[in-house]
């Protein structure tokens, strides 16, 4: 009787242990959630004040009571945004389609070919890494200003066709694949090349729709290359455009259509990323375990 007893309190107090734990979890990641969506929040909020309304709150508001679109009217007819967005849709797309070609490559070269000093020149491509991307930029921009390339698409896409990241993450993942698979299609008569896109590729495909989506992100919100880079609104992304409404205030920056203009231009991230973001988990997972 006195062990049921104390098993019972013993079983009682787990579970208050259990709630308790999972209430502190529950709490901190909601404040975790506020933490992390409250930037988001206040972007929208700002988007709908008008600009004398904005300039004029000494201390901020967390409501809109007069919400206007003008800000998003303002974002598309004080400067070209649509035509900043259609050239940032193709440096993305480009800039992606290569990158992938080059990525897949090169990953499968270091995961499945033999030659000599594989290894040390993995090593020294992983040690590239470890470059502060400052030294990069400047490195890139001698470059690309000593081959007459500044102002043109080429000159912003070749710098970023290239990732030792992704071509790491990628190479993780092909040598998960068994090698069975490899000498069972070279038995056959396979072609390297087609091993790869009728094996490999379908199989690592979550780590490559991760890369992808990465990647066009990454474009997306490309802010310092594009500023550097280019001088022509030709060839102006939607960062270039950002920083253009901000500097159109009467005097002072305009804010409510600069974040009218970050809305737009963060809308198509926010649908891909919610769309793929499973396969965006399980690529991550999958390139960095191997077996």
């Amino acid at each position: 009787m006195d062990t049921a007893h104390e098993y019972e309190k013993i079983e009682k107090s787990a579970k208050i242990k259990k709630v308790i734990g999972d209430s502190i979890t529950y709490i901190l990641l909601a404040l975790w959630g506020f933490i992390v969506l409250f930037p988001f929040y206040w972007m929208v909020l700002t988007s709908f004040k008008s600009y004398a309304s904005y300039n004029g709150e000494y201390i901020p508001k967390f409501y809109v009571s007069n919400p206007t679109f003008q800000n998003y009217v303002s974002a598309f007819t004080t400067v070209s945004l649509g035509r900043y967005l259609l050239n940032t849709a193709l440096f993305t797309v480009i800039t992606t389609v290569v990158m992938l070609i080059v990525t897949t490559f090169a990953a499968y070269a270091f995961a499945r070919l033999q030659f000599k000093g594989k290894n040390i020149v993995f090593v020294l491509f992983l040690a590239l890494m470890m470059i502060p991307n400052e030294l990069v930029v400047i490195t890139n921009f001698v470059t690309i200003t000593n081959l007459d390339m500044r102002n043109s698409f080429p000159g912003l896409i070749l710098p970023s066709v290239a990732s030792v990241f992704y071509i790491y993450l990628l190479k993780e993942n092909f040598e998960a694949i068994p090698d069975n698979l490899y000498y069972a299609a070279k038995v056959d008569g396979t072609s390297d090349f087609k091993y790869l896109f009728k094996v490999m590729v379908p199989i690592a495909r979550p780590t490559i729709v991760t890369i992808v989506i990465l990647k066009v992100i990454e474009c997306w919100n490309s802010y310092v290359w594009p500023r550097l880079i280019t001088d022509d609104p030709r060839f102006y992304l939607v960062s270039n455009g950002i920083q253009e409404i901000r500097e159109n205030g009467f005097g002072r920056e305009n804010i409510p259509a600069m974040m009218a203009a970050v809305v737009v231009i963060s809308l198509p991230l926010i649908v891909l990323f919610l769309v793929f973001r499973r396969t965006v988990m399980s690529g991550v997972s999958r390139g960095g375990t191997k077996g």
